[in-house]
């Protein structure tokens, strides 16, 4: 590959001032919220359909890689370039293009921010259901590339249950309209197919997306426990009971002092775990449901049960959830947060095992939890300029992968596999389960230029990946994860 020559072909399909190819000017897009980092070759950033399309024929002719790219907040290294190539950065195709109040839909660029959308609908009493912790600053077509979920998911399901259409870029160049804005279409699901591919099958260039509509009263409650346990039984209990919240998260006790000494959200410091339970619909619905969620709270000896008597306080008991990620800055310089899924009654067990993980290789493990879906989120606290500290975090998450797996559940409810997890798949997928969906990969992208290294486990001894871990400086450190 003669880099002058494709930098300038590149600079012809979107202008001089759209590439990136100096090494100084790439290194900034080396790494997503993984712990993994890898410099790309180029970044492109394309302003429409047309110029995804050209920069994908011209890689496809050169033979070289494609990563795509949102606002990099991706926590299983789904945009890292393990094998370099042209990074495209979506951000600048970012426009909402239609929002049709009367069948609840909005048609997107990939590069809108998760929570604009709901800001632009707002005022037609609608809203966009999946809703990331990174809601603020992550990309809709980010979260399509790795089906997001988010707090609300136990009541409103994650991103391929609210995208009706799909424009998409595949790895030949070919521009494809996937479903459409009907709500059942005929045919084979291949919106499903894309939905979670992590950008290893095509480039969404477009988003047909379904609005919800806001509920006529919402609350939010908190409860209080003295025990994990107790807190993990609960959430069982509520499901059981067939009440399904719109929301129900869970902090641990370290999740919790970081957040008030950051954000004051108003949980109590000594608690060993709470429970967010957010409802939603007619007013004496909530009148209802309310008094039975707090008798199933006091069953499982939740010390107390408060309902947020004032929107201010309802938004800061959630901007405390939300916050978690960055309030365990004060604690330690680094984390690396897993994502497995358990059975909801195996949340107690599951949890104290967590806990056991992080105390055998002595590391500090702060629990937060999408509860009512079972999806764990456990941050590994670290410090990478630790020697070794790393490789004993990357060794803890794989321990918590297996501990989900042997519970019933999986190993991954959000965040996607990338190459965080893909060695793990075989855990859940026999060998010809994976040649299926190899299958499907090579025939949308039979050159194996999309995002390589992602979702598929490839044997140790074949694998060459250009990466280094957080803290190796420049040292480029080939890593088996």
């Amino acid at each position: 590959m003669n880099k002058s020559i494709i930098t300038k072909k590149l600079e012809a399909i979107v202008g001089k001032g759209n590439v990136l190819s100096q090494e100084e000017d790439t290194i900034v897009y080396e790494q997503d919220a993984f712990v993994m980092r890898a410099t790309p070759d180029f970044v492109v950033f394309p302003s429409g359909t047309s110029d995804v399309s050209e920069i994908v024929k011209l890689a496809n002719r050169e033979g070289i890689p494609i990563v795509p790219r949102g606002a990099g907040t991706g926590i299983s290294g789904g945009a890292i370039p393990v094998s370099g190539g042209i990074m495209i950065s979506l951000t600048k195709m970012n426009k909402i293009l239609e929002i049709d109040i009367k069948n609840r839909l909005a048609v997107v660029e990939p590069g809108v921010v998760n929570l604009e959308l709901t800001k632009a609908v707002s005022p037609y009493d609608l809203f966009y259901a999946p809703d990331p912790s990174s809601q603020m600053v992550c990309t809709l077509g980010g979260n399509v590339a790795e089906n997001a979920g988010g707090i609300h998911c136990v009541a409103y399901g994650v991103t391929t249950n609210h995208v009706l259409g799909l424009q998409v870029v595949l790895p030949d160049g070919e521009v494809v309209e996937l479903g459409g804005k009907s709500i059942d279409p005929t045919g084979f699901d291949l919106v499903g197919i894309m939905v979670g591919s992590e950008g290893t099958l095509g480039i969404v260039t477009k988003i047909i997306l379904r609005l919800m509509r806001r509920a006529e009263a919402v609350g939010t409650m908190i409860a209080i426990f003295d025990s994990i346990d107790d807190a993990g039984k609960t959430v069982a209990d509520v499901i059981g009971n067939g009440i399904t919240p719109t929301a129900l998260e869970m902090m641990d006790a370290l999740s919790i002092r970081a957040v008030e000494e950051t954000i004051h959200a108003g949980y109590p410091l000594d608690a060993e775990a709470v429970l967010l339970i957010e409802l939603e619909g007619l007013k004496e619905t909530l009148k209802r449901a309310f008094p039975l969620i707090r008798d199933l709270c006091f069953r499982n000896s939740a010390r107390d049960v408060r309902i947020a008597e004032t929107e201010n306080e309802r938004e800061l008991l959630w901007k405390g959830r939300k916050s978690v990620a960055g309030a365990i800055g004060k604690i330690a310089p680094n984390h690396y947060t897993q994502d497995g899924v358990v059975p909801r009654p195996k949340l107690p067990e599951v949890l104290r095992k967590v806990i056991e993980i992080g105390k055998n290789r002595s590391l500090l493990i702060a629990n937060v939890a999408h509860a009512g879906d079972g999806n764990l989120h456990p941050l590994i606290l670290f410090d990478p300029r630790h020697p070794g500290e790393l490789e004993r975090v990357i060794e803890a998450g794989g321990e918590i992968l297996k501990l989900c797996v042997d519970a019933g559940g999986t190993i991954t409810g959000e965040h996607g596999v990338g190459i965080e997890k893909n060695k793990y798949m075989s855990l859940l997928f026999s060998e010809d389960d994976i040649k299926a969906m190899e299958k499907i990969k090579d025939t949308f992208d039979p050159k194996g230029l999309f995002n390589p290294g992602k979702i598929f486990p490839t044997p140790k001894g074949c694998r060459e990946l250009r990466v280094r871990p957080i803290g190796a400086g420049d040292v480029q450190k080939d890593i088996w994860i």
